[in-house]
């Protein structure tokens, strides 16, 4: 399987503007600058980008390993936040947060916990990023 996102950019890295699309149409042009990576403008950009990709695909590989233990999620609430940094070579990207909250019928926190750092360490967007990606993982009773 192949899936593709799409970017146009226009003019130089400070004044310049961009569009980011998805092969689904979920984004679709979606504007992305300077502005939007590096203070507070409008539209998006690739760090942010990164972090839904990751929660999106780790919320869905912590539901497949809730289910091979015999687990069914309620909900599953991931936020990725991912680091910018500036290095002496450019910028890089150099960790991801994760913090995680489900509710899931029947698990211990033990339980909890196991399957959310295998689920960590096998979503193959943890398994591409060349970072450090850590997680707080809450447990939601009731």
């Amino acid at each position: 399987m192949k899936k593709f996102g799409s970017a146009v950019w226009e003019g130089d890295l400070k004044q310049g503007k961009g569009t980011v699309s998805t092969e689904s149409g979920a984004l679709s042009a979606a504007p992305y600058g300077f502005n939007a990576r590096f203070t507070e403008g409008a539209g998006t950009n690739p760090e942010e980008l990164i972090g839904a990709a990751h929660a999106g695909c780790f919320s869905m590989a912590l539901s497949m390993m809730l289910g091979e233990a015999g687990f069914t999620a309620d909900r599953i609430e991931t936020r990725a936040t991912v680091t910018l940094d500036k290095k002496s070579a450019g910028f890089e990207i150099t960790a991801v947060h994760l913090d995680v909250t489900a509710k899931i019928p029947k698990a211990t926190q033990q339980d909890f916990d196991a399957i959310a750092r295998k689920a960590k360490e096998g979503c193959p967007v943890s398994r591409v990023l060349n970072a450090e990606i850590t997680m707080d993982a809450k447990l939601q009773t009731a």
